[in-house]
């Protein structure tokens, strides 16, 4: 559940070395991992609060405090934010509220495990899309890794055994291809542009938290309704979604990616659906079954494969993309 923004040329991405004094590569990793490993937690996050009905007046409170904490961090910045960073985040942000819509309905329906892999085929899913729009080039090998992974979501969907798969694992798989569009949107309006990713980021939740609060005056139950039955517990969880998924991946991933190299970045970020299937199982004892653990090692084989693949093809790329989560 990360919003992907393409930042403006890092010097890493041009193979210049890390500042004098920066820490050891052990320590970038560890923060990267913790990164990882915070984003895996919070499909069972957003699942142990948010119901079918709440799905709305829950991403308003989420996207409040998120924006509300990037402001705070940015406060300084905010004055230089130009025109073109309003009207491209407003863009991204409406997309960007089509995919929450989606993934979070589809949390409610499906388990913590299954939306952590089945989110994970926006990997392969947006290097397709790019292709498709801008004709450029794939490796044959890239194309084994889809269908590896596309076999892999086929299986542990049918976990329970063979059957329909859940309408909520159809609306992750279709947040997947949203966010898919989200990515190849931001790279083709960003391109050739110099643009603050922490100010377009905080102008696409503003756009967000505008779009769910109109749909929770029509949809589900209200904003304050759902604000005061929720637990301290809910409160808890829903604060850490939105500041520490947030904010502070956000700003590991900006101090990393100038200490390390932008494939080592996207390989440790790609843990994620890693850890979101260890914590289903581990703490919300998600069904394990042989078929449901060979898709989603075909998953996890298929998107990093296909990952490793597409950092080299961009390897010589000018930008980077820096992911951030509501």
């Amino acid at each position: 559940m990360s919003i992907l923004n393409r930042a403006t040329p890092d010097p890493a991405i041009n193979g210049t070395q890390p500042p004098a004094g920066s820490p050891s590569h052990r320590t970038v990793d560890v923060a990267l991992l913790a990164v990882a490993i915070v984003w895996g937690s919070s499909y069972l996050a957003a699942k142990e609060v948010v119901t079918t009905d709440s799905v709305f007046s829950f991403l308003v409170i989420r996207f409040a405090l998120a924006a509300v904490g990037l402001a705070i961090v940015l406060a300084s910045r905010l004055r230089h934010i130009n025109r073109t960073e309003i009207a491209l985040g407003m863009i991204f942000g409406t997309i960007l509220s089509i995919i929450f819509s989606l993934e979070t309905f589809g949390v409610t329906m499906t388990s913590a495990s299954n939306a952590g892999l089945i989110i994970s085929l926006t990997i392969v899913m947006t290097p397709l899309l790019q292709r498709w729009i801008q004709r450029t080039y794939l490796p044959p090998a890239f194309y084994g890794a889809a269908v590896i992974a596309v076999v892999g979501v086929g299986l542990l969907t049918q976990n329970g055994g063979f059957a329909t798969p859940s309408l909520g694992d159809l609306l992750i798989l279709l947040a997947a291809a949203a966010r898919a569009v989200h990515v190849t949107a931001i790279a083709r309006l960003s391109e050739k542009r110099t643009l603050d990713s922490a100010r377009v980021t905080l102008v696409q939740l503003c756009t967000g938290l505008f779009v769910f609060t109109v749909l929770s005056q029509i949809s589900g139950r209200g904003v304050g309704e759902v604000a005061r039955q929720m637990s301290t517990q809910s409160w808890i969880l829903t604060i850490y979604l939105a500041l520490v998924c947030t904010v502070f991946a956000f700003f590991i991933q900006i101090w990393a990616v100038r200490r390390t190299s932008p494939a080592r970045v996207s390989l440790l970020l790609g843990t994620e659906p890693l850890w979101a299937a260890t914590i289903g199982v581990l703490l919300a004892h998600d069904p394990v079954s042989v078929i449901g653990v060979t898709g989603a090692l075909l998953i996890l084989l298929g998107t990093n494969w296909g990952r490793i693949i597409d950092t080299r093809r961009r390897a010589e790329m000018p930008a980077t993309i820096v992911q951030v989560r509501p």
